[in-house]
């Protein structure tokens, strides 16, 4: 138990920037939806930026992986179709219930009880996923 306690603290921090930043707010979703406003757009490149940075910095120093292997990209995947698809379906439901899959526990925690519906939502998506990846095209 207490070797898992920097991925909790570091959830902890994680929620506390989103909640902070308004990120995990209905209402900045919805602007973004509707082009109203740059501010998650603003976070969302902040964030792309940082992560492409990091690993670059990540890969120069030769950082190795938690399990002590060093840093790999995987090559482009093939099909192009099924991320328009898959993001598309993920768009959509981060547009219906205002979260992406990250805040939705992050707002259970804030008091946004009604997040534990679409919580569960998304454990069923992913059960009924898990039965028909099979014989689904990937």
């Amino acid at each position: 138990m207490g070797k898992y306690i920097k991925f909790f603290l570091v959830g902890l921090f994680f929620g506390i920037v989103l909640v902070k930043s308004e990120a995990v707010s209905w209402y900045r979703i919805f602007e973004m939806f509707k082009f109203q406003s740059f501010h998650m757009y603003g976070i969302i490149g902040t964030a792309v930026v940082s992560g492409i940075l990091l690993l670059l910095i990540s890969k120069r120093l030769k950082v190795k992986t938690i399990e002590g292997e060093h840093l790999k990209v995987p090559l482009k995947a093939k099909g192009l179709f099924r991320y328009i698809i898959g993001g598309t379906i993920f768009g959509l439901g981060w547009a219906l219930c205002g979260a992406c899959p990250g805040p939705m526990y992050i707002l259970v925690g804030t008091g946004v009880f009604s997040m534990v519906i679409v919580i569960a939502a998304a454990l069923l998506g992913t059960f009924i996923y898990g039965l028909l990846k099979d014989k689904l095209p990937h």
